[in-house]
């Protein structure tokens, strides 16, 4: 479990927090969240992904161990626009 893996958000969901958040963003496009997945509540950025037109969240090693989340397995997460 080194390094870090990234998680495409929904297309449709990218496409609206694009529409409501696109002004707030920084370097690279990026927008600020907080992030809750399971019992881990964490502040990082969301990067676009302008191939695949939705954005991407970075999960490092630390959160993937300690909510037992694995290579190519569907999770479930919440994200919060930090303005």
């Amino acid at each position: 479990m080194s390094g870090w893996h990234f998680v495409s958000i929904d297309k449709k969901q990218s496409e609206e927090i694009k529409k409501k958040f696109g002004g707030m963003k920084r370097g690279w496009g990026s927008l600020p969240v907080m992030v809750t997945l399971g019992k881990t509540v964490w502040k990082t950025s969301i990067f676009p992904d302008t191939k695949a037109g939705s954005y991407l969240l970075p999960l490092k090693a630390e959160v993937r161990k300690k909510e037992g989340v694995y290579a190519e397995e569907s999770i479930s997460f919440s994200i919060e626009i930090q303005a």
